[in-house]
């Protein structure tokens, strides 16, 4: 586990979040991570994050789908049980064409799916840190890690700056760790509240 400082800033409305985040990375401050209660289009540009490779792990899947349902079909047929058929080939692509097709869409829907739980960290039992408790629900809130070259002073100023209209200091667990939602995570200290109302 990696136990860090955080300062959060929440904001109201969309167009928001975009000059903030646009601000943080002028700025020179680590962002941690920027939270919405919907998707909000173009917040990954505005990140810096770079594009999904899902599409590859899709096609790496569906090629090793194909593979296995051809050399699995082949082995069986032209190796281990060969049978003499009317003078027709062992390996009959033609034949093979259905459960080919069918193997690789198996293969590439359920590995792009395996991979995208993976990569979001969204598996059964994967806890992560909820920064404020109406983040999913009316607030956009920006996350900034506190460095050895930040202070949390300098960053509430320049949130306050910025027109957030919520503002704490946290320190969590950075990742993520297993555990039920229910029990306590293993560290946090904040000064902010766990319950916000609606303002």
């Amino acid at each position: 586990m990696a136990i860090k400082n955080f300062v959060i800033g929440g904001f109201r409305e969309e167009p928001e979040i975009f000059e903030a985040v646009r601000k943080v990375r002028l700025s020179g401050y680590k962002l941690h991570d920027v939270y919405a209660p919907y998707p909000v289009h173009g917040l990954d540009e505005a990140m810096g994050l770079r594009g999904t490779s899902i599409h590859t792990a899709g096609f790496v899947y569906g090629l090793l789908g194909t593979l296995t349902a051809l050399c699995g079909m082949g082995f069986c047929t032209a190796i281990s049980w060969q049978l003499d058929i009317d003078g027709k080939p062992h390996f009959p692509l033609a034949a093979f064409i259905p459960i080919t097709f069918e193997l690789t869409v198996l293969f590439s829907s359920v590995g792009m799916v395996i991979t995208y739980c993976w990569l979001n960290q969204m598996m059964p039992g994967v806890k992560k840190h909820l920064f404020h408790p109406r983040q999913t629900d009316d607030l956009f809130v920006v996350v900034i890690e506190l460095t050895g070259k930040t202070t949390a002073a300098e960053v509430k100023a320049f949130f306050e700056s910025l027109g957030a209209i919520d503002i704490g200091e946290q320190r969590a667990e950075a990742g993520w760790w297993y555990g039920n939602f229910a029990a306590p995570e293993p560290y946090q200290q904040t000064d902010m509240p766990r319950e916000a109302t609606v303002g």
